[in-house]
This record gives C-alpha cells, sequence and structure tokens, in this order.
C-alpha cells in the first residue's frame, strides 16, 4: 500500500481469500484491505499511539442519521462523558480534500456535534475546531489537546 503521511505504525495485514486483509483493532476483526481503509487504520493508529486515546472510546463506520438521510461516519472518537469528541472523514489517498468533504463531514457534525473535525486523505489532513456554532480550520491540536 501507498506511503502515508503519518509516523510508522505496524498492521496485522494477511492475504484471505486471495485479498489483502488489516486487522481493525476497534471492531476487532480483519477488514479488507482497501485504500480507504488503509487511511482510516493510520487514523485509528495515530489516535491511539500519538494521542493516546483509548479504543474504547473509537467508532468506526456506525450508521446515523443526518437530515432524513442514512449516513455512515468513518470514525468518531468520544469523550469520557460519552458525547461525540472527534469527527473523522477519511478518503482514499487519491480522493482531492476539497470542499465537498468539508460539507460532508459537516453535514454529519451537524448531528453528532462534536468539539473537532478531522478530513483526512492519509496525505493531506485538514483539522477544524467547532466554535461558536461554525467549525474552523485550525493546526493539529497537542497531544495534550486531546485528552479527555
Amino acid at each position: 500500500m501507498q506511503t502515508l503521511h503519518f509516523p510508522e505504525y505496524g498492521f496485522r495485514i494477511q492475504d484471505q481469500e486471495q485479498k489483502k486483509v488489516i486487522f481493525d483493532p476497534v471492531r476487532k476483526k480483519f477488514i479488507p484491505l482497501t485504500p480507504e481503509e488503509w487511511v482510516r487504520q493510520h487514523c485509528i493508529a495515530h489516535l491511539t499511539n500519538y494521542y493516546s486515546l483509548s479504543v474504547g472510546m473509537i467508532a468506526v463506520e456506525k450508521e446515523i442519521q443526518a437530515f432524513g438521510l442514512r449516513k455512515r461516519f468513518d470514525i468518531v472518537v468520544f469523550a469520557n462523558d460519552t458525547r461525540p469528541f472527534i469527527l473523522i472523514e477519511c478518503k482514499a489517498p487519491e480522493v482531492k480534500i476539497t470542499r465537498d468533504t468539508l460539507i460532508q463531514a459537516a453535514t454529519y457534525n451537524n448531528k453528532l456535534d462534536s468539539e473537532f473535525v478531522w478530513i483526512t486523505n492519509g496525505m493531506e489532513h485538514a483539522w477544524f475546531q467547532k466554535k461558536e456554532g461554525n467549525l474552523r480550520l485550525i493546526s493539529p491540536p497537542t497531544q495534550t489537546a486531546l485528552r479527555r
């Protein structure tokens, strides 16, 4: 798989039925290794290794209702009080991060109301923080800023 703009993390990758799969520590099972899943697993590894967040605080690919539509977020990190804290929208590395990507994440966040939104394709990372009802572009949070 393509090298991404993340630190090096060790992943459990296997061949199953002539396809590559990667172990997801959140879902506790092997998942087909698509380019988007490669980015998603790097995000999870970054959350747990760099930010020292517990796997138990993370949800992956869960369905939500947003504006009457059934949608599926990539990753949500919950705060200790069980409220959504970080919404992460992952794209495959070849997919450009655009205004439409931000609109997609903002639509999900209207329902979830998380403080932080992270949009990434593994090559580009854009962090936003919700302030006064609006998402504002910020520098990546420090390690201590995300410990809740």
